[in-house]
């Protein structure tokens, strides 16, 4: 089904299962995902920051068609998040109808299966957005 790449998986594994990014220890711009340079300051040096995980939906779009290993969840909604905390990253939006997605709605990062390799038994697991509860 997939090329899973495992030293990969493993090295992203704080930034897709914990939200960590960089903070600048020179400006404290926050910054997702980390970077070797601030994008605002061109700072070089960085303290790793966990973001809380919620957000808002800033745009949206519902897939009908997807790439090779995605068309079981079809269709399915890709959204800008803009976190708490100001970065904006792409995710996939769960446990949602496409057609309830929209800008403004409050979201809450969950730890959800990304792709399975079927011949390697490997699951990649990674960051989603849901509806955030009470909320």
């Amino acid at each position: 089904m997939s090329d899973m790449n495992l030293p990969q998986i493993w090295r992203l594994r704080d930034q897709r299962y914990r939200l960590e990014g960089a903070q600048c220890e020179t400006c404290g711009e926050k910054l997702f995902p980390a970077r070797s340079v601030c994008p605002v300051c061109k700072g070089e040096q960085f303290k790793p920051f966990v973001f809380s995980g919620e957000g808002e939906v800033y745009s949206f779009s519902v897939m009908y068609q997807a790439p090779q290993g995605f068309e079981q969840d079809l269709p399915y909604t890709v959204a800008l998040v803009k976190l708490a905390e100001g970065p904006i990253v792409t995710a996939q939006l769960t446990d949602i109808e496409p057609n309830e997605a929209r800008i403004g709605l409050k979201v809450e990062m969950v730890t959800r299966v990304l792709t399975e390799d079927g011949d390697l038994g490997a699951i990649e697991y990674g960051y989603k957005f849901r509806p955030r509860l009470g909320g």
